[in-house]
């Protein structure tokens, strides 16, 4: 793959994961998080290559 594309990748992947980590401690803040595990679903999609990706996983309050 080409420079420029592993650039434009690595930009968006970068935007989405310290824009998903504010959004989620966000919501978290101010919660009564301790004790508890959210399940969370992550979606990726470009729809003019007809890609759906989906991870899913947990997050544990703070204690």
């Amino acid at each position: 793959m080409s420079d420029d594309f592993n650039m434009s990748m690595r930009k968006f992947l970068k935007q989405v994961g310290v824009t998903s980590q504010q959004a989620i401690e966000d919501a978290m803040r101010g919660a009564d998080t301790a004790g508890k595990t959210y399940k969370v679903r992550a979606v990726l999609t470009i729809e003019e290559l007809d890609l759906h990706h989906e991870v899913t996983g947990e997050i544990k309050g703070q204690e």
